[in-house]
């Protein structure tokens, strides 16, 4: 088998054999909710793209399990998109590591933050939960997210906080659920001190679930829904997997011209 990751360093040789399928990678959740959007998702990519093959793996909770997905693959290519928002421990470490024990030539590609993309979907849930189209000087933002020890997770929220700042003109708070710091409480307390009266929750997760519900549980005024099935995210599925091929494309012409 071949593993290439967008997160480290790696070899791969050139895949072979037809379109790469697309696996969709989610994190899996007791909410039973999760598994319906995630799956309504995957269908909204096979819509706007009929001809590849697009397949559902989770880390998990839920079934099919990534190993289990990438079993039934065999030694067909396959490119493993993280159906997440920043590089965690999932993304780093566990994904890369289910997909080098399977038979599966895979790719892993890039989390799906931060991207214009995905500040196109945050931004869409914030209007729909009744953020103004013209917000005022006492207007603000928390983006609540998963949160991770890993340095590189708090990172790329921080750039999904600020792209999401640049494009609403207010100022963005990252927060988080667990494992990091602030707590979405925390952040809307610092933004109220700072005389914002209306600090709405931007939901950073892309279907319901117990960190979702508890992130807008703690909301003075409206909380966005998670992203889940919008149109954006579809998109950014694809843009992922199309980036891991020309990205592995470019490293396998350049290993080539050195040989």
């Amino acid at each position: 088998m071949t593993v290439m990751t967008l997160t480290g360093s790696s070899t791969s040789t050139e895949a072979t054999g037809g379109t790469p399928a697309l696996v969709v990678v989610a994190h899996g959740s007791r909410d039973p909710r999760a598994l319906s959007t995630v799956r309504a998702l995957l269908d909204r990519v096979r819509a706007l793209r009929p001809a590849l093959p697009v397949h559902l793996g989770h880390i998990e909770l839920n079934e099919p399990l990534l190993p289990d997905t990438l079993a039934a693959l065999g030694d067909g290519d396959a490119v493993l998109v993280p159906l997440l928002l920043s590089r965690g421990h999932h993304v780093k470490r566990d994904i890369p590591e289910m997909a080098a024990v399977s038979p599966a030539r895979t790719r892993v590609a890039a989390p799906l933050g931060p991207h214009p993309l995905l500040v196109d979907a945050l931004q869409d849930r914030l209007l729909e939960a009744g953020w103004p189209t013209h917000p005022g000087p006492d207007h603000a933002v928390v983006l609540a997210a998963a949160g991770s020890r890993a340095p590189d997770s708090a990172t790329d929220t921080a750039r999904t906080a600020a792209l999401l700042a640049a494009r609403l003109g207010v100022p963005v708070l990252p927060a988080y659920a667990s494992a990091a710091s602030p707590t979405v409480p925390e952040a809307v307390r610092a933004l109220t001190a700072r005389g914002h009266r209306r600090v709405a929750v931007a939901s950073c997760f892309t279907a319901p679930g117990r960190f979702a519900t508890q992130c807008t549980a703690a909301a003075p005024w409206i909380a966005s829904a998670p992203l889940g099935t919008h149109p954006a995210m579809a998109r950014l599925l694809l843009h992922r997997y199309d980036e891991a091929l020309m990205t592995s494309g470019a490293l396998n012409r350049r290993a080539a011209a050195t040989t």
